[in-house]
């Protein structure tokens, strides 16, 4: 982006990061916003007591950038307190989240904030690659819908966090639910119920890694999560859960097995 653009786009944006242990991904998690061609922007990382390197290696990279900031918990709180803390501490109009094993690529916040502002919207994500835990790319691309609304994500989460990024003056204070997992599921469902709906850019800007053996990759768990956020989260009676909970799962045998 050149200067004259950077004036019509002058807003921080401010990158939510939770971490944990996360000395293997976050180099290039923090690479990835560094390479970011929107400069205005302020990356908060949030350690939750990581007990590896993270906390070093943040560090490394807040002396090569003032932009780069770090928070410690001082006891883990898991993925809702961290990203909660982060977006409590954040200065900028537009929140933008980013795991610290994932990645984003260089144009990612300058085509999603002219998206947002061009087009005056609240609550936008994009389209996103799979890699492995290595960082090859897999060839595969999670394709994104052009508009979503609270009944739509009941049936499936289509919204990737990794890609999401929200304009605080149109939805006001966000504050993630405090659970293990989902958190992020349960806080789309909270602005779509709103009436705040999400909108897809269809383009792929970031990358989601796939790593052996985590919450998101245990495909039992996640069903029962999911559950317990129709029942215990949105409070949703037996039959309307039972409704949900079945196009849940067949889009997830869609997805994994046909």
């Amino acid at each position: 982006m050149n200067n004259e653009q950077e004036k019509n786009f002058n807003e921080l944006v401010s990158v939510i990061t939770p971490a944990y242990n996360a000395e293997k991904f976050i180099h290039n998690t923090i690479k990835s916003v560094l390479a970011q061609t929107y400069s205005k922007w302020e990356m908060i990382v949030v350690d939750d007591c990581s007990t590896d390197s993270t906390v070093k290696i943040v560090r490394e990279y807040m002396q090569q950038d003032e932009r780069i900031k770090l928070i410690q918990l001082k006891k883990n709180s898991g993925p809702a307190v961290t990203r909660n803390t982060a977006i409590k501490n954040a200065r900028g109009r537009y929140l933008a989240f980013l795991d610290s094993d994932d990645q984003w690529y260089p144009e990612k916040l300058e085509k999603q904030l002219k998206y947002m502002e061009e087009n005056k919207i609240a609550f936008s994500f994009s389209s996103y690659e799979y890699m492995d835990e290595k960082g090859n790319p897999s060839g595969k691309t999670e394709p994104v819908p052009e508009l979503v609304n609270y009944k739509d994500l009941l049936k499936q989460n289509m919204i990737g966090c990794l890609t999401v990024m929200l304009d605080t003056e149109k939805t006001g204070n966000i504050e993630m639910v405090n659970i293990r997992s989902r958190q992020d599921y349960t806080t789309w469902l909270n602005l779509t119920k709103r009436g705040i709906h999400a909108y897809g850019l269809q383009e792929v800007l970031a990358r989601y890694r796939v790593v052996e053996n985590s919450l998101s990759s245990n495909k039992f768990k996640m069903a029962k999560q999911n559950w317990k956020v129709y029942r215990e989260i949105e409070n949703l009676g037996l039959i309307k859960s039972i409704y949900y909970f079945i196009y849940y799962l067949f889009n997830k045998f869609k997805k994994y097995v046909l």
